[in-house]
């Protein structure tokens, strides 16, 4: 089973639809047990660092989801979700992520040429930088997936599977160990979202 973490952020719905669509049993979380009882754990979001980092902390969730990490269990964050599984965040100040994964979720302001828009939101092409990530098996370069976002996740080269050219390279999804993260959203981006999905059930 796995589990979507509900920490009051995130469009939980499209996401268990997106997942019954690739035949897999899901369940929306909000304990420690839950996340406990589930073979794999989903971590989605919508909104500010902060305030979505608060929330999970607040939730109670945070420790029992990092102690679930370390024993081994796959994660996958999704768009704010993925953006928390770093260090830090500078929206609206600086505040803590969860520090799975060693980097900074910065603006995409002044990194992107300007004229173009923020937040980006649409489709953009993937390019491959670990083509051997396993929840990447099925893409390719160029296959195109959903964004929507105005920040973006700095860190070390090896963390990062996939970036996505909007203007410069912007990290689009990353792995370290069993940590997964999209900056797009898989259950928004058609068959090439439900592959990686449906890989992320197969691990």
């Amino acid at each position: 089973m796995i589990a979507i973490v509900d920490y009051g952020v995130g469009n939980l719905f499209s996401l268990k639809s997106s997942f019954a669509a690739v035949g897999a049993e899901t369940a929306v979380v909000s304990d420690a047990a839950g996340l406990r009882a589930a073979d794999k754990l989903i971590l989605p979001g919508v909104g500010a660092f902060g305030d979505a980092a608060a929330m999970l902390r607040e939730s109670g969730l945070a420790e029992p989801l990092l102690e679930e990490v370390s024993s081994g269990k796959p994660l996958m964050g999704i768009c704010l979700g993925m953006q928390l599984l770093f260090t830090k965040g500078l929206e609206y100040g600086e505040h803590r992520g969860l520090d799975l994964i060693p980097g900074t979720v910065r603006p995409i302001a002044g990194v992107i040429p300007a004229g173009l828009k923020i937040p980006h939101i649409g489709w953009n092409a993937l390019q491959l930088t670990a083509p051997e990530d396993p929840i990447l098996r099925s893409v390719r370069s160029g296959d195109c997936v959903y964004f929507v976002h105005s920040f973006f996740a700095e860190t070390e080269p090896r963390y990062v599977s996939a970036v996505a050219d909007y203007g410069a390279p912007l990290t689009a999804s990353v792995r370290r160990e069993t940590v997964w993260g999209c900056q797009f959203h898989p259950e928004k981006s058609g068959k090439v979202g439900l592959g990686i999905l449906r890989s992320f059930c197969e691990l």
